[in-house]
């Protein structure tokens, strides 16, 4: 494990400041190009590493078209980028940057349809594709979920793992598998994990509204981290808080609306956040903030730690008054 602070981070979209763009999102008559959309990233490492967040999800459109079988004049954009991955790869390790990809609800690796699953297979291998251009270490990684039952849950996983192991190598060892919140909870991705040595990336808000095996949230937490034992990378997890601000419907009277416990808050609860963190603290894995806040709501969660948490501030690496 590497030598550094526990990074905290969010996925794709920048909140605090006006102008960033996460990705070329033109449509195709325009000609979007991924290399566009490095010289957006380009600015965006700038202002992360201005604010200290140093862990980021990219855009899982980051390549437009990659795939798209209507437009194969977009298939080959990786190659044609191959100089200026490597160059912001370096630039993003010089950083201290920790990146990874998660692709869109529509990538399922385990569905009876071939044609779904080879169009599934394509992305996935785009995505660590452009990870492996960059020249990224094993912690840049393409998070998925498992997919659709359709039925038969054993089926499903086993056809998961039959799909994954047709990846090819670069895609099986950036590929690692997260809890959702529906189908396949923390026992169907460690079985998978002992089928096919996948690594987990626990999720804290699934597993609380979706959790067959009844397993506290720690120790769930702790069975997901053990799968990334003999890899040299820091394990990581993702944590959000339920939303319950809903306020009123307006109208001839005000009405409470019930609260949407699987929806993301805009922020991080952080009494919940600490208490969690410390039950696996002496694991120090990393952690995806999934708020709708984004970035604005890491900055939050720095400044609720330094006041509430300072002894979990300085794991993450912020300056505590003494």
């Amino acid at each position: 494990m590497k030598e550094r602070p526990v990074y905290l981070g969010f996925p794709v979209q920048i909140l605090g400041r006006d102008g960033l763009k996460s990705h070329d999102a033109r449509r195709w008559q325009s000609e979007p190009h991924l290399r566009v959309s490095l010289g957006y990233l380009r600015d965006l490492f700038a202002y992360l590493d201005e604010t200290d967040i140093r862990l980021y999800r990219m855009a899982s459109g980051l390549v437009p078209y990659a795939t798209h079988p209507d437009h194969p004049q977009f298939h080959g954009q990786v190659e044609e980028c191959a100089g200026e991955l490597a160059e912001l790869g370096a630039e993003a390790r010089r950083m201290g940057l920790r990146l990874s990809f998660h692709p869109s609800q529509f990538i399922v690796l385990n569905a009876p349809d071939g044609d779904l699953v080879a169009r599934s297979a394509a992305d996935v291998e785009v995505q660590a594709a452009v990870l492996e251009a960059m020249g990224l270490d094993d912690e840049a990684v393409v998070v998925l979920h498992i997919g659709g039952v359709y039925g038969n849950r054993e089926a499903a996983r086993e056809r998961f793992a039959r799909n994954f192991e047709n990846l090819s190598p670069v895609a099986r060892r950036r590929l690692v598998l997260e809890n959702d919140d529906g189908r396949f909870g923390i026992d169907d991705v460690l079985w998978l994990h002992q089928r096919i040595g996948v690594r987990a990336v626990f999720d804290a808000h699934h597993h609380l509204y979706f959790n067959p095996t009844g397993m506290d949230l720690g120790e769930a937490a702790r069975v997901c981290l053990a799968t990334w034992q003999g890899w040299e990378a820091r394990p990581k997890v993702h944590f959000s808080s339920p939303r319950t601000d809903w306020g009123f419907r307006y109208g001839s009277q005000e009405k409470a609306r019930a609260p949407n416990w699987s929806s993301h808050a805009e922020f991080a609860d952080p009494f919940a956040f600490i208490a969690f963190y410390r039950a696996i603290a002496e694991l120090a894995p990393d952690v995806i903030l999934e708020a709708k806040a984004k970035d604005v709501a890491v900055l939050q969660l720095y400044r609720d730690l330094v006041r509430y948490a300072p002894d979990l501030a300085a794991v993450f690496g912020l300056e505590v008054a003494t």
